[in-house]
């Protein structure tokens, strides 16, 4: 496991969430400016806490890149669990520790909401990655940042919603679901799954 996590940037991206988990705690309560939609020159201000898991989310898809990253997804299933186990390794350490300093800086509802952030964005980019590649893993992500900083405070806003809230819960695991079916539909078992899906051809009568 571990040299595999050296030839797929374990170290550095534990390093990049454990720096975005500080920040946070350190300057989440900060406000981003922005123009407020319809209001003549008025600004709004979104705290960085609320869109820095975004930045941890879109770290974490790095574990599927790598030297071999294609000839993986050509392995057999035993390869592809390992490679789950990797990237599912490096999701808890990363959620533990954005957890903890938020739990500290904050208090520990503020820790649960970030982890949650983390889960429905991280489902959001192994989907971008899937559909538009390695290095866009952070288009679908930021797209749903933006429509909810530009409409905060409303019922589907999860980076806001309490730690109780079961429709964030529930965005987090349809995310999840979707981001790792995402990832275990490679070109290779597509490929193998709609050539079971295939009729046989029909022979010709003689």
């Amino acid at each position: 496991m571990l040299r595999y996590a050296r030839v797929h940037r374990g170290g550095a991206i534990l390093s990049g969430t454990a720096v975005v988990a500080l920040l946070s705690a350190f300057f989440g309560g900060a406000h981003i400016s922005l123009p407020s939609i319809g209001s003549g020159g008025l600004t709004t201000g979104v705290p960085y806490r609320q869109e820095l898991p975004l930045l941890s989310a879109v770290f974490l898809t790095a574990a599927l890149d790598g030297t071999m990253s294609t000839h993986e997804e050509i392995g057999a299933s035993t390869m592809h669990r390992f490679r789950g186990a990797y990237c599912t390794a490096l999701t808890l350490m990363a959620c533990g520790f954005s957890f903890g300093a938020e739990a500290l800086a904050v208090g520990p509802e503020s820790g649960i909401v970030f982890v949650r952030s983390v889960l429905i964005w991280l489902g959001l980019a192994l989907l971008s990655v899937r559909l538009l590649g390695q290095q866009l893993g952070w288009v679908i992500p930021l797209a749903s940042a933006l429509f909810v900083i530009w409409y905060p405070l409303n019922w589907w806003d999860w980076t806001t919603n309490p730690a109780t809230d079961l429709f964030s819960w529930t965005v987090a695991a349809v995310g999840l679901c979707v981001g790792i079916a995402a990832t275990a539909a490679t070109p290779w078992r597509t490929k193998v799954f709609l050539r079971r899906r295939k009729p046989p051809a029909r022979a010709t009568a003689a």
